[in-house]
């Protein structure tokens, strides 16, 4: 039950989004420039640093969401999230990618606890210092999205269609608060 009134038929960021359109705006401007606007970083590439960190705070909604995405996008799929999940060390990513999301883990706990060796290292690897700028930028600005979400507990569906649709959603609308408001996510329930 959400913390405070949110409308029923919205859920996760939506419904804050909506519940106050003043802050919707620039957090909308600011989400669709780093996951969508010009980067060297694929934007599933950036879909998964949202991801990660999302899954490392441990907010569902967030983490189901932008690992849709993620897998709608091209170079993005789901068993490289889900070995993600089990191991950073591990999983099939490209040496650039695992020291940028070392950062992205890194900023998770504490921006202090990135050091100029991380950065080095994403540097050897071949991430440009705009690649990590953008990565600790969003690894911070998920960490914000991921205590609004939690912190106000809003409404967390567990159907994976509702994901599928707002993956959808995300990845051909991307995040521009819509001048029309927020509709209801149309989704086909799962039995």
């Amino acid at each position: 039950m959400p913390h405070i009134k949110l409308r029923s038929d919205l859920f996760g960021i939506t419904s804050l989004l909506d519940y106050r359109s003043a802050t919707a705006g620039p957090i909308c401007d600011l989400t669709q420039l780093l996951l969508r606007g010009p980067s060297t970083l694929l934007e599933s590439e950036r879909e998964l640093i949202a991801t990660y960190v999302s899954y490392l705070n441990n907010c569902t909604f967030c983490t189901t969401a932008h690992a849709a995405a993620t897998c709608l996008l091209p170079e993005g799929n789901l068993e490289q999230i889900e070995a993600l999940k089990q191991s950073l060390a591990t999983a099939p990513l490209s040496d650039k990618m695992r020291a940028l999301l070392r950062i992205a883990a890194k900023v998770q706990q504490s921006g202090q606890a990135v050091q100029g060796s991380d950065a080095d290292a994403a540097r050897a690897a071949g991430a440009s210092d705009l690649e990590i700028h953008d990565t600790v930028l969003i690894a911070a600005l998920f960490c914000m999205y991921n205590r609004y979400v939690d912190g106000l507990a809003a409404a967390t569906p567990s159907d994976p269609n509702y994901y599928e649709a707002l993956g959808k959603r995300i990845t051909t609308r991307g995040y521009a608060a819509p001048s029309n408001g927020y509709q209801t996510l149309t989704y086909e329930p799962k039995d």
